[in-house]
């Protein structure tokens, strides 16, 4: 069973419907037990970075993700869900992130051109850095749908895959277990589904 990690912030039941679509067990949850027990997790997320990682911390849910992907266990994070993954953001101030990944997320506006709009938003083709068992289903030059206005920097050795918007922009991370897409699968039609399906499988 895939545990979809309920922390008060996520696009949690189109990603259960996602699942639902395939065929593959997937539940909303933030019960520490079902968490344990589960075989996969997906860190969803939308909303401000600070927010987030406070609502983590104070459900006890950002030791218990620590703990879990300690063990191996694949933990996939979603838009603000792999943002949580890094170090730390620069997003209206500083603020602590899981440390799961090297790196920090920081504003894309400064890093792109002034004509580009912030926060992007639309489809966009995925370039490959690396091979990685998250894209197994999926060819170069494939689009995913994109909603942000930050994303992940100084992050270059665990990148498997960027998007081009006025410069590279961090799509997709992968460290050990730990996988992160700054898209939304779920959002992604077919392409998107068979990234969820490549991670079930995992």
């Amino acid at each position: 069973m895939i545990a979809i990690i309920d922390y008060g912030v996520g696009n949690l039941f189109s990603l259960k419907s996602s699942f639902a679509s395939l065929g593959i067990p997937a539940e909303v949850t933030s019960d520490p037990a079902k968490i344990r027990a589960a075989d996969r997790l997906i860190l969803p997320g939308v909303g401000a970075f600070g927010d987030a990682a406070e609502k983590l911390r104070e459900s006890g849910l950002k030791e218990l993700i620590s703990e879990e992907t300690r063990k191996g266990k694949p933990l996939l994070g979603i838009c603000l869900g792999m943002q949580l993954l890094f170090d730390k953001s620069e997003e209206y101030g500083e603020h602590e992130g899981l440390g799961l990944i090297p790196g920090r997320v920081t504003a894309m506006r400064g890093r792109i051109p002034d004509s580009l709009k912030v926060p992007a938003m639309g489809w966009n083709a995925l370039h490959f850095r690396k091979d990685s068992a998250l894209f197994r289903y999926v060819e170069e030059g494939d689009c995913v749908y994109f909603v942000h206005s930050y994303s992940a920097v100084d992050c270059e050795a665990d990148t498997v895959a960027v998007v081009e918007y006025g410069t590279d922009i961090t799509a997709a991370v992968e460290k050990g277990s730990v996988y992160g897409c700054q898209f939304h699968p779920e959002k992604s039609g077919t392409v998107g589904l068979s990234i969820l399906k490549a991670f079930s499988e995992l």
